[in-house]
């Protein structure tokens, strides 16, 4: 296989052409490594100790009182991260923000609860709830196809 880069100012972003006779494994496998997106790490801390997260068994992630905290089935943990800062590490099309606070993963939520006016009750499979504020739930209905 030959490489060849080639250095252009004009160019705002890479951009990457593969010349080929045929549709191999090989340029198969190489496509599916250039789309892969490299996973972000989020890190937690507790009783001292510093814990790499799975963003799977992430429940949800909030501020207060200056500092964010993320919940997982095993426990709660801190972060150094602001809570905008943790957002942009997460999966966007399995975490979402529920207010200026609150971030949660919609793969652990076990219902939604739109009984009540002008907010919407989210029940995590913790048995934890916490609400969309009124500023998010319009996103969230959206989001539901509601």
């Amino acid at each position: 296989m030959q490489v060849e880069i080639k250095i252009d100012a004009s160019y705002h972003e890479p951009k990457i052409m593969i010349f080929t006779a045929s549709m191999t494994e090989q340029i198969h496998s190489i496509i599916q490594k250039l789309s892969e997106e490299t996973p972000h790490m989020i890190s937690g801390c507790r009783d001292g100790r510093i814990a790499v997260l799975d963003q799977n068994d992430l429940l949800k992630i909030y501020a207060s009182n200056s500092k964010v905290f993320i919940v997982t089935s095993d426990g709660e943990y801190t972060t150094r991260l602001r809570l905008y800062e943790v957002e942009q590490r997460l999966n966007p099309s399995q975490f979402v923000r529920i207010s200026n606070s609150e971030i949660i993963n919609l793969k652990k939520v076990k219902n939604f609860d739109l009984r009540f006016t002008g907010t919407i009750c989210v029940e995590l499979t913790d048995g934890t709830t916490t609400y969309v504020s009124r500023r998010y739930v319009s996103k969230i209905k959206k989001l539901l196809e509601l």
